[in-house]
């Protein structure tokens, strides 16, 4: 048995989860992990992650009515990841693994991307984790996707290993936006000049920000559609462009209005964003192969399940043309499971020698 601390770091708040780890059986290659305690903080509220994690194995010995003390751990974090030290994006923190193992008396600190956190993760779900949208031909041994669009799109991959896996993260979200058909050559032509642009990127389309560009995009194409109540939404967002405090998330506003069908822009618009959203699914997953499944993780599809379901998204996944048979041997699924990162930072420190 080994006692793990897994963390989720983000520049709003903080979760962490003390963790028992069991070898697993011989017919698993995961560990057998159980959660003993978990408690979130606000990241504002401290100067570091280390006073955050004393004040939490305080908690968790109050609680539990008994001191753990974990060997090994590792942090997801919001921010980029170089030589296990990490300067958060949204916070004035810097983290370094190296005092974080001094500090907190551990034998070794892992810091990763939280993307990478989430392809840590992925592994390590239930059933009732995921939604299916195509059981494929599952291979145990063949690679695992992740994409995921929130803020940004997040893209990277998983290979089995002896005893593990291996995470890869990549800059995938970054190359050219392909359009299809003369609608999306108009939205391309559209983002570059409304951005200023000499490319556009698959994410500013298949991402929180692409929502809003796309809906913009459709509001200035069809202005005599937009309902009072978008109308509002949207001048008050615009107003708040460049300002530190929003009130205004104009995609999930989008979202909304899609999911209520009452909408006609904002159902044509997630339409069109669930469309890019397969094709790029399918894009990487043609590089991939990646039999052992391709998870669709981030908020988005999450909270958008009947719209990912209608068809739209698997039918741009698939269309491939004489390699979509292919398309159709790849399992794709929603993640479900908000804390799939914290799932994964356990997973990453069990791995940890």
């Amino acid at each position: 048995m080994t006692i793990l601390l897994a963390g989720d770091i983000g520049g709003t708040k903080t979760i962490l989860r003390l963790v028992k780890a069991e070898p697993s059986d011989s017919l698993k290659t995961l560990p057998l992990l159980t959660t003993l305690y978990e408690d979130s903080y606000s990241s504002q509220a401290y100067s570091d992650l280390i006073p955050i994690v004393i004040e939490f194995l305080k908690s968790a010995e109050t609680s539990l009515g008994q001191k753990y003390s974990p060997e090994k751990a590792c942090f997801g974090i919001a921010g980029p990841v170089v030589n296990n030290t990490c300067e958060l994006t949204n916070l004035s923190w810097f983290l370094d693994a190296k005092t974080l193992e001094q500090e907190l008396n551990l034998s070794k600190v892992q810091l990763i991307n939280d993307f990478a956190a989430i392809g840590f993760g992925v592994v390590g779900l239930t059933e009732e984790d995921l939604r299916t949208l195509q059981p494929g031909e599952p291979s145990p041994t063949a690679p695992i996707a992740v994409i995921g669009a929130g803020t940004g799109l997040g893209e990277g991959f998983v290979i089995p290993t002896v005893g593990g896996y291996s995470v890869f993260s990549t800059e995938g979200g970054h190359v050219d936006f392909a359009p299809r058909s003369e609608l999306e050559f108009q939205l391309l032509s559209y983002v570059r000049e409304l951005h200023s642009l000499e490319r556009v990127s698959v994410e500013r389309i298949v991402s929180g920000m692409g929502i809003a560009a796309i809906y913009q995009f459709m509001r200035d194409r069809n202005p005599s559609l937009e309902t009072p109540e978008m109308a509002e939404v949207f001048q008050q967002w615009k107003q708040e462009i460049g300002q530190a405090e929003k009130t205004i998330d104009l995609g999930a506003e989008v979202s909304k209005g899609a999911v209520s069908r009452n909408d006609y822009l904002c159902e044509q618009t997630m339409q069109i964003f669930v469309d890019a959203y397969g094709t790029e699914a399918g894009n990487m997953a043609l590089k991939l192969l990646p039999y052992g499944g391709l998870y669709i993780a981030g908020g988005i599809a999450a909270k958008n399940l009947t719209l990912m379901e209608k068809g739209i998204f698997m039918k741009a996944f698939t269309s491939k043309g004489r390699i979509s048979p292919l398309m159709k041997k790849v399992p794709v699924y929603i993640v479900l499971n908000p804390k799939v990162g914290l799932i994964g930072a356990a997973l990453c420190a069990a791995q940890l020698s």
